[in-house]
């Protein structure tokens, strides 16, 4: 099986999918086609996604796998979330997460610690804390961070305990 092919369907037929009612907040992240026939699908919604939904599109995804025979007899179908250990890829997921804390790394290897507050088409707006000394004291100050989409190698939630 080509893997554009594959990857071309499966996209066509969520993007459909994601047309229905119960699924219109929902998108496609990442598919990945790994040996063994694994099949990796990555998906999010912007009201977060609950198993019911996986379970749902599995069941969609397995039906038209199966029906074309795109990956034989034996194959593994996984459907999820893209978890909080995978970076943030596309600008529904920053719009989705405006308030959480991220960890953004720079291409040039910055990394900004902060608040998400903002989500613009071509940046996003950090609010970082930061320690500065003023005279014997030091103070926390708030600065904001305008960070340019093409200067960001990665973007990653930051759970706090």
């Amino acid at each position: 099986m080509d893997l554009f092919f594959l990857e071309e369907r499966i996209s066509e037929l969520l993007d459909t999918k994601f047309q229905e009612q119960a699924f219109q907040d929902c998108f496609l992240v990442e598919l990945h086609l790994h040996g063994g026939n694994k099949l990796e699908v990555f998906i999010d919604c912007d009201k977060g996604v609950t198993l019911e939904k996986c379970q749902q599109l599995s069941r969609f995804l397995e039906a038209h796998i199966e029906e074309n025979q795109w990956l034989g007899e034996k194959y593994t179908l996984d459907v999820s979330s893209p978890g909080l250990s995978r970076p943030l890829k596309l600008w529904r997921q920053y719009r989705k997460n405006i308030g959480r804390n991220v960890a953004v790394t720079l291409r040039n290897g910055e990394v900004h610690n902060g608040t998400l507050k903002e989500v613009h088409q071509g940046h996003i707006l950090l609010e970082e804390k930061r320690t500065e000394k003023v005279g014997k004291k030091k103070k926390t100050v708030s600065v904001h961070s305008e960070l340019p989409f093409e200067q960001i190698e990665k973007t990653l939630i930051v759970i706090g305990f």
